[in-house]
């Protein structure tokens, strides 16, 4: 692991030091320093904000003085109100000076909040794993002429034998996860598993089933279930930046009318909020884009 200072709070009281620290896997500690006269002065603008809905006895709405406003506000939610006006800017400028290719938002902890003291704040996050392809055209159609895959004009004795769509799909994507070695961040393996546990929970709970009574029903503890999701966690984050990374060498584009088809038969269309529909479009042409990436390593070999 390793740390590099990157600004100092010298002059200016309402300047931010922050530090970094590097996992070999990816994860990145980003560790704040916030000196406490900007703390102050984004504590008064919070508590001004999140007066404005608050109704104290003998006052108009947000008129109340100051210190009854605060007898009003829960600490937790002034707090991180406070660190909103600060946090984003703050990230935001150790992204441009450090060059860093987030994968994912940070996560960010309270380490240390005194009065008349610099706070810190740690975030939590991870950078984009490194694909380095090779020659993955090669690599597919060497791979799959020694595992013997069927091909046209090969002498098949049994064209029975040949293999389906989905067998030739599935033996690519091994080829590819055996071949291209990707370190995924511990960060984002972790909340895919979380994820998956989650939605296992909900189902086997609409099935009237305990977790503990479900484990038991498939022969796997708790720890067993947890390292099998990590494996299928990293198998498919792996897959979904290497067929990335494909498209973008082969400079595949999905036309907007493919994604809103998609949309339509997937029934995801109907929403009133033009957010929402644009998250679910980005969704959609990423899976369509690394299916069509996936199409055209098949054809090498179809």
């Amino acid at each position: 692991m390793t740390k590099k200072n990157l600004k100092a709070a010298q002059d200016k009281p309402d300047q931010i030091s922050w530090n970094t620290a590097r996992s070999n896997d990816g994860s990145l500690q980003i560790t704040y320093s916030i000196h406490f006269e900007l703390i102050e002065k984004n504590r008064e603008k919070a508590v001004s904000e999140l007066g404005k809905n608050i109704n104290v006895p003998g006052f108009r709405k947000g008129k109340a003085p100051r210190k009854k406003l605060l007898e009003h506000i829960p600490e937790n939610t002034l707090l991180e109100k406070t660190l909103s006006y600060i946090l984003p800017e703050a990230l935001g400028e150790t992204i441009r000076k450090e060059n860093l290719n987030l994968a994912v938002y940070p996560k960010f902890e309270l380490v240390k909040a005194k009065e008349n003291e610099d706070w810190q704040v740690r975030a939590n996050t991870a950078e984009m794993p490194k694909v380095e392809l090779g020659d993955y055209k090669e690599i597919v159609k060497g791979e799959t002429r020694a595992k013997s895959i069927w091909t046209p004009g090969k002498d098949n004795k049994d064209d029975k034998k040949k293999p389906s769509r989905e067998d030739l799909e599935q033996q690519v994507i091994s080829i590819l996860l055996e071949k291209i070695s990707i370190t995924i961040p511990k960060m984002l393996v972790d909340d895919e598993v979380n994820a998956r546990i989650s939605r296992l929970i909900e189902k086997i709970d609409k099935m009237g089933l305990e977790l503990d009574s479900y484990l038991q029903s498939v022969g796997k503890t708790a720890q067993q279930l947890r390292e099998e999701y990590e494996t299928q966690a990293k198998n498919a984050l792996s897959l979904d930046l290497i067929l990335s990374k494909i498209a973008r060498e082969e400079n595949i584009k999905i036309e907007e009318k493919q994604v809103s088809e998609a949309l339509r038969v997937s029934g995801n269309d109907q929403t009133d909020d033009p957010n929402q529909l644009e998250q679910r479009k980005h969704m959609i042409r990423g899976v369509l884009t690394r299916r069509e990436a996936l199409n055209k390593l098949v054809s090498l070999v179809n």
